[in-house]
């Protein structure tokens, strides 16, 4: 696409390009009335484009040119101006300096806190509701339409394809937004109200949670097929530490029939207030990021990519425990592995001190592969950290996380039982 955009547009003075898209440029852009820095979004000029996207490209711009000062919210992208100039369609925005697309967040290696997600998850439901009770249905809720900024500010943008509820003639119509983010009502071609914006929002927030897409397919029929009849995994066996409410919540607004979806926005970020406190209280609770690098430095997972890593710390949960509290009881039934992460630990057979295990030591290897009766006994000797990985949930990591940690499990394994049969030996010898 080549636009040759002047060096002024209006009242704006144009400056270098920020970003572009299918339809349009984005340019920096000053306001000498107003002292500002504004974004001035530039639409390709019909000249060099067959009649149906000229009429698409113009329905664009009106629709969103219609936004002008009408949403104002804290959480929604303010429109200033539009008009017209030299041939050229321009949209006048806020310039949002240092924010980011939530896009690299949906990814197993960039996952945000579940406590940020929540956050962005309340703030995107209140700026929803107050859209949809102006009568803005925004049609194409996805993380590329999500701005973060600098200090954790969320912003929704691009209300390109929004639905008015008046304007009507300069309205995109027919099938509109980006599948993988559609309702089920949206990708079928039926009517699109609020509670479509609630679907595709529960979409994105799932992916931000699960670093998985919560539909997929090879195709647009079988992704079609997942969306209208497909529920997808809760999102707690694919992240251990995403508490049950805020699944309920998620699971709530992927409903397919609309009677059984949230109806507002208000109505999502009421039951978020609960989980956003639930998550608070856990004021002892080290960031994600810090566990991340806590594990890179053990030796278990020296062989591990950094994606892999990520997915084994979320297939497992973190577990701390004060001095003299059992981690594991002798006889007890259990399919956990242990990973050490810090401080120490003592092992009991009945009566008799077996040993101690410290930072980077990995224990219940055979209650994980059989899912037999606990051997002994371990208990913490003084503050604990550890990782502990469920069989269950690390079914469903991906294939190659799976083969790289099965590999170095049966490494760990060969270790102890060579430990074990040398002091044998010396016992014997």
């Amino acid at each position: 696409m080549t636009i040759q955009a002047p060096k002024q547009l209006g009242k704006y003075l144009i400056g270098r390009e920020l970003g572009r898209g299918a339809s349009s440029i984005v340019y920096l852009a000053n306001d000498p009335f107003a002292h500002r820095d504004v974004a001035v979004k530039v639409y390709a000029p019909d000249g060099d484009m067959d009649a149906s996207k000229a009429k698409l490209y113009r329905k664009l711009f009106f629709n969103e040119a219609h936004m002008a000062g009408k949403l104002l919210h804290p959480n929604v992208l303010p429109i200033y101006d539009a008009g017209e100039e030299s041939g050229l369609r321009y949209v006048v925005m806020m310039y949002l300096e240092g924010y980011k697309p939530l896009t690299e967040h949906v990814r197993q290696d960039k996952l945000l806190p579940v406590k940020k997600v929540v956050e962005i998850f309340f703030a995107m439901s209140k700026a929803l509701d107050y859209a949809h009770r102006n009568g803005v249905v925004h049609r194409d809720i996805k993380p590329a339409n999500v701005m973060i900024g600098p200090t954790g500010q969320i912003m929704i943008v691009d209300f390109g394809v929004a639905k008015h509820a008046l304007g009507a003639s300069t309205q995109i119509t027919g099938i509109v937004g980006t599948p993988r983010y559609m309702s089920p009502e949206q990708v079928s071609g039926g009517d699109v109200n609020n509670q479509s914006d609630l679907f595709s929002m529960g979409v994105m927030i799932y992916e931000m949670l699960a670093g998985v897409p919560c539909f997929f397919g090879d195709s647009l029929p079988s992704l079609t097929h997942q969306i209208i009849n497909i529920d997808p995994p809760p999102v707690p066996q694919l992240r251990a530490d995403v508490p049950e409410a805020l699944n309920k919540i998620l699971q709530r607004c992927l409903k397919k029939q609309l009677k059984q979806r949230y109806k507002t926005g208000m109505d999502v970020a009421g039951d978020l207030i609960n989980v956003s406190d639930s998550l608070a209280s856990r004021a002892e609770e080290i960031s994600e990021q810090e566990r991340y690098n806590q594990l890179t430095k053990l030796s278990f997972f020296s062989e591990f990519s950094q994606p892999e890593t990520w997915e084994i710390m979320r297939a497992g949960a973190w577990k701390t425990y004060r001095p003299g509290e059992v981690v594991v009881q002798e006889g007890e039934l259990d399919d956990s592995f242990f990973v050490v992460v810090s401080g120490e630990l003592t092992v009991h057979k009945g009566k008799t001190l077996l040993g101690s295990l410290k930072g980077g030591d990995c224990f219940g290897e055979m209650g994980y592969l059989k899912k037999t009766k606990r051997s002994a006994t371990v208990k913490a000797k003084d503050n604990v950290s550890l990782l502990r990985v469920n069989a269950t949930l690390m079914e469903r990591a991906s294939r190659d996380c799976q083969l790289r940690f099965y590999k170095v499990f049966a490494h760990t394994l060969i270790e102890r039982l060579t430990r074990t049969n040398e002091q044998l030996h010396a016992l014997h010898g």
